[in-house]
């Protein structure tokens, strides 16, 4: 079975940075869209940022310009590199394939202080 683990979180003042990394085990995660998505308190999960298996990228209106997200086929790796960050970017941070159908991982929580 496919397990998703993510990592790289942690508390940071606004404007500064983390890169997240996200590690798949299993055959699954090279032939389909990966994307990072994450969850705020009281609120649903939603996809913040999404890779395709050749490259192309899409994000939320919210992160464009912000935030990059690249994936490593060779490591069955997806990232997503946070700068200028803003204390409404707090929330757990996950990994799936786009859309979603893995068990979801523990996540890793951002918190962007002001």
């Amino acid at each position: 079975q496919v397990q998703l683990v993510e990592s790289g979180g942690g508390l940071v003042q606004a404007g500064e940075s983390l890169r997240l990394s996200c590690a798949a085990s299993g055959s699954v995660f090279r032939s389909n869209a990966m994307g990072w998505y994450r969850q705020a308190p009281g609120k649903q999960r939603e996809l913040v940022a999404s890779i395709a298996t050749r490259g192309s990228t899409t994000y939320q209106d919210s992160v464009k310009g912000r935030f990059t997200i690249s994936r490593d086929n060779a490591k069955n790796s997806v990232y997503l590199q946070m700068d200028g960050l803003k204390p409404e970017d707090t929330a757990v941070y996950y990994c799936n394939v786009d859309p979603p159908f893995l068990p979801w991982g523990q996540g890793t929580q951002v918190t962007v202080s002001s």
